[in-house]
This record gives structure tokens, sequence and C-alpha cells, in this order.
């Protein structure tokens, strides 16, 4: 029978001690787990490293730290993630970074891989039941406590008590150690121009619906400032910031086309300002699990929608990515980044990205011919699919290494194409007609989605150099009169240089735009348009190609529109064409173009002028 005054009261007199006498059960010799982030139990930490004499032969094992670490510690670190309080230690030989995926720590301490003699941790007050909940860190700690030999927490008022899998029973501690101090806020350095750009690339490839992991660099958590107008976002993720909170309270994460537990946003530990933890405080929308829960990539995987974002240090032409060292030092961590990779590539709709910025802050570039020594490849070239800089976006997974490099060179710092351009046709991956004809960032900004006359929407946008291979296979479905009217040739195929000039123009004197159907991982080119800019008369001669299926639902229309929104932004005077007098669509075409149209015939074809209204006012108004 249940007891109808509820719980007896918990006698914890016996497990109350001070630090010192807590951490007097520590061994020589001991290794000892410390928790993770703002949880890591400071005043425990310090006063270890304060007692006389000190235990011996002590060692650290962590994930992040978060400054909880002494800047001069008596002890050795093994790491799972080399943070900025870390970073000094390597020097001293006291560091021991472990490169490991955070899913297969678990196991690791299971089958006594990695012992745990002592876990130190901080947690809430206990409920009227007798369990205290691990607050903003669950991550390792389920897995530690199931192993560790003994077990000494902080017991804080200030810890949030989360949801989830979180909650752990007093009979687990050895001892108890009240603390009442805030618990440690953590806010992300002040992020620059260069990043807000980044966040800008990503932000544009993240549809409504998405579920999104956020992993700790600033440029994945300045994209969330970016996301204000989508809808139904769900969050799956190791950590979260004080952004997520925003896109909340802003009804832009809402859960709700979540897969696994939909309305419900899960993480493992998180990272921010009281703000944060006030707000995942008792809250039933946030679940916290266990880290292998949470970032296995079969789990990640089966949420639909998936985006995972990943800040790296560098990257190599052929897709190589280093995410865990930084000039040589080891920095950062695998951590949670390759499983929810692996797991997003599989997700239906998933979308896996690596971004960085172009260049490092003394201006060498980060993307590379090969990594140098001193780069530890962390994730590898075959699990990259999106990469990007704030010059643009490259699409690698499924290319060859001369379509990676091409990608990667477009979305490189100006100032390093030409060496990288150099240095890739040195290595074999290019051929020596490659070239690059624009120094700028990709003009995302130059995107536009249409809708046809079928129902069909169609994004319009600006041509790259890695377009070339699309550029072929709509060529090779023009039937033999669309290739003839359109080069005035009979032509059973296009050198790649010839399709360069198609795509890799430099979007002042030559310009093209490209229409394309289906997610940008797959994209299928369906039309073309492009111009070519004569100085001396400020006309430019334009030229279309339709695939034979998007013919007659104003494709070519489109196009014509976009290109000529274009050229008007820039001044140009007009458009001028050759048109064969059989090619009526074209002529057709020509007409519907708003402006004065002229016309002259000769044995050769129609010559077509079409100058623009109002073109100095529109101009000066762009």
């Amino acid at each position: 029978m249940s007891d109808a005054a509820g719980p007896k009261p918990l006698d914890l007199g016996l497990k109350f001690v001070s630090a010192e006498r807590a951490l007097a059960a520590i061994r020589a010799g001991s290794r000892v787990y410390v928790g993770t982030g703002c949880a890591a139990p400071r005043n425990l930490l310090a006063s270890l490293e304060a007692m006389v004499p000190p235990p011996p032969d002590l060692e650290f094992v962590s994930f992040v730290t978060t400054s909880a670490v002494a800047p001069r510690t008596r002890y050795r670190h093994r790491a799972f993630f080399v943070g900025s309080e870390l970073r000094g230690l390597a020097g001293s030989g006291q560091l021991d970074y472990v490169p490991i995926s955070l899913e297969e720590v678990p196991e690791l301490l299971s089958n006594g891989r990695l012992p745990i003699d002592v876990a130190l941790l901080q947690v809430s007050p206990p409920d009227a039941r007798g369990f205290v909940s691990l607050g903003v860190s669950v991550d390792l700690a389920p897995a530690v406590l199931s192993v560790a030999r003994s077990v000494i927490a902080e017991v804080n008022p200030a810890m949030p008590r989360t949801h989830g899998e979180s909650f752990v029973d007093l009979n687990r501690f050895d001892a108890l150690v009240k603390v009442d101090v805030p618990v440690t806020e953590y806010l992300h350095a002040q992020t620059g121009e260069i990043a807000e750009r980044v966040a800008r690339y990503i932000a544009s490839i993240i549809d409504d619906g998405s579920t999104l992991q956020i992993g700790l660099g600033r440029v994945p958590n300045e994209a969330l400032r970016h996301l204000r107008d989508r809808r139904d976002l769900g969050i799956h993720s190791d950590v979260i910031t004080d952004g997520v909170v925003d896109l909340v309270e802003a009804g832009v994460v809402t859960g709700r086309h979540k897969t696994r537990r939909p309305d419900r946003i899960v993480a493992s530990y998180c990272l921010g300002t009281r703000r944060l933890y006030d707000f995942v405080d008792d809250n039933p929308r946030f679940l916290f699990l266990p880290i292998d829960q949470v970032c296995g990539p079969e789990e990640v995987a089966r949420q639909s929608r998936m985006v995972s974002i990943t800040q790296a240090f560098a990257i190599d032409l052929t897709g190589q990515v280093c995410v865990d060292q930084f000039e040589g030092e080891f920095y950062g961590g695998v951590s949670t980044q390759v499983g929810f990779i692996r797991g997003a590539a599989r997700s239906p709709g998933g979308k896996p990205i690596i971004c960085l910025a172009s260049t490092t802050d003394d201006g060498a570039s980060r993307i590379k011919p090969s990594l140098a020594a001193g780069d530890g490849v962390g994730i590898a070239r075959s699990d990259v699919h999106y990469v990007i800089t704030e010059y643009g976006i490259a699409y690698l997974f499924g290319k060859s290494i001369r379509e990676r490099a091409v990608a990667l060179i477009e979305v490189a710092h100006p100032r390093w194409r030409e060496e990288l351009l150099r240095a890739a046709k040195q290595l074999g991956y290019l051929g020596s007609d490659q070239f690059l004809a624009s120094q700028a960032a990709y003009p995302v900004h130059q995107e536009r989605m249409v809708a046809l006359k079928n129902g069909a929407k169609v994004l319009v946008r600006p041509a790259r150099a890695a377009d070339a291979g699309a550029l072929q296979a709509l060529f090779h479905r023009l039937s033999p009169d669309d290739v003839y009217t359109r080069f005035f040739r009979r032509v059973r195929s296009l050198s790649y240089r010839e399709l360069q000039t198609l795509c890799n123009v430099n979007h002042e004197t030559e310009v093209a735009f490209l229409g394309v159907t289906g997610p940008r991982e797959s994209e299928e080119v369906v039309g073309s348009a492009c111009y070519f800019l004569s100085p001396t008369t400020n006309l430019a001669e334009v030229a279309f190609m339709v695939s034979p299926d998007w013919q007659g639902v104003g494709l070519g229309t489109a196009l014509q529109a976009r290109l000529q929104e274009y050229a008007m932004s820039r001044g140009v005077r007009g458009f001028v064409a050759e048109i064969l007098p059989r090619n009526t669509s074209m002529l057709q075409l020509a007409a519907r173009a708003p402006g004065t149209m002229t016309t002259s015939r000769d044995e050769d074809g129609v010559h077509v002028t079409i100058l623009f209204p109002d073109t100095g006012a529109h101009a000066a108004a762009v």
C-alpha cells in the first residue's frame, strides 16, 4: 500500500561532507572523470588542486571543461576535446588527446578499456524521492556512473532540473558537497562579417521542417540568427545554446515535423547563459539524453531532413577535413561530428554541412592543395557533402576529384584561387585548360525561384565553373535542330573549354544564369541563358538553351527576364542576338522582352536588337 502521507523526508546528513573530506578518499594513481562544460564541479576541482599533500599521479578524464581546469594544474589530462584552457598543457606533456567519436566512449567505459576510479559531478538538489538531476550536462555521465568505483557530486541549488535521462538516485553517490554558486555561463565570442556571410549561406539551404544539429562553433551558432523566417524547425543536437531559445520564443522551432520524438527538443548538454538554464529548468519540451542516444549515426538517420553543421579548421582539394588540429596543435575534437555527418547523409532529405572561413586570421588559406603535416583528417573525404565558406557553397558528395577541386577553389579566398589552381594542375587533379573567370563570391542574392505555366517551380541562379558537367547533360538532351539553332552548326558534343564559356563567367562582362530543378545536391539543369557584353557598344549578345521537356512552359521567358533584370541593374543598354529565320520560338521570345526591338535580315539570319527602357534610371535606382 502507498503511504498516504507521501514519501518520507530524506536523511542526507551522512552524505553531505566538506570538499576536503570527500576528496580525501581519492587514492594515488586514480583516474578521475570530470563533469562536462558548465556543469563541471569547479569547487571540487579547485579543492583537489589545493590539497596538501596532493594525491599523486592522478589523471583527469573529460570532454568539454569550459575553463574549469586550473591554468597550472598538477595533473595529467586525458581529453576527448581540447578546449582553449587545455591547449597550453600540450607543451608540458600533461595533455593526452583522445581522437574518438563520443558515441563510442560509453562502450570504451563499459568494456573496461577506460576504467574510471572517481567521478566528480555537479547536480541539482534531490527531490522528495531522492533523485538529483544532472542538469545542463547529461552527455557521458550515465555511462560514467555505470562504471565509476566512487562518485562525488557538488549539489547546487542553481543547477536546473532537466527532463529526460537526467535523474540519478542519491544512493549512487558516495559523498555530496553543498555549493551555492551560479552555474557557469558560456558566451560565444563576437562574430565578424566573415562569419555572418558564412552563416547566411548556411541558412539559405535550410528548409522549413528541417531538424538541426548545431555544434560548438561560432559560425553554426551565428546561423541560428538567420533562421527567423523559417517554419517548424526541430532540434536534435548534442549541444544547445541561447540561440535555440530565441528560435523557440519566435515560434520557429516547434518540432512539429520531426519523425523521432516530435515536439521535443533533444540534446545531451547545453552551454549558455542563465537565460538558457532557466528556460530548460523543469521544461518538458526538452529531453536530455546520453550522448550515444543522441549522436549515433543510426539514430540521427531516423530523423528526416536532418541538418548537421560542423565548423572545420581546414580542408584540402579532395575534401579531407581537419577538425581537431590548428597550426599543428591539437584543438577541438572529433566530438559528435562524424556521427551527425554520417547520420544526416542517410536521413531522408538530410544535409551534412562543413563550414569554415576561407582564411585564417593571418590570411593563410584554409582550403589547401593537401592537408599539411599538422592537419589531421577528422572527417574523411568520402563523408563530405556541403562545404560552405563566405564565398559560397560547394557540394562534393559523389563528385570526382576534378569536380571537387573546381568547386572548392571557387569558394576559396580570391587571393589564393590562382595558386590553388596551379597546385591542382601540378597534382593532376585538373587539366591544363581549366581556368576560373570569377574572383568574387557566389552571388547567392541573385537567385530567384520562379513559377512556370505548368505550375512547376524552377530556381534561376548564377552559373558556376563547377556546372560544366550539368550543362553537358543539358546539351545532350537537345534535339539536333535545337543544337543547330543554338550554335549555328551541326555538332554532336561540346569540348570542356566550350562548356566553360557557358558557366565559368566573371558575372560582369560575361554573365550566365541556369534554370535548375531538384535539391541542390542533385540539381538538374533544364535551361541556360548567358550574355557577353561588348564594351564598345554596351550591348550584350544573348543566347539560350532550354531542355525539350521544358519548352513551351515559360522557362525561356523567365530566363530572359532574369538576364534582363541583371543587365539593366548594371547599366547595359540592351541585348543583341543572331537568330535563324525558322527559329520562331526565339523570335517570339525576343519580341516579349520589354524595350524597343528592331530587326534586320541577311543570308545568315535575323539580327535582333532590343534597347531596354529607362536603362539609366533603373541602373541609378539599383
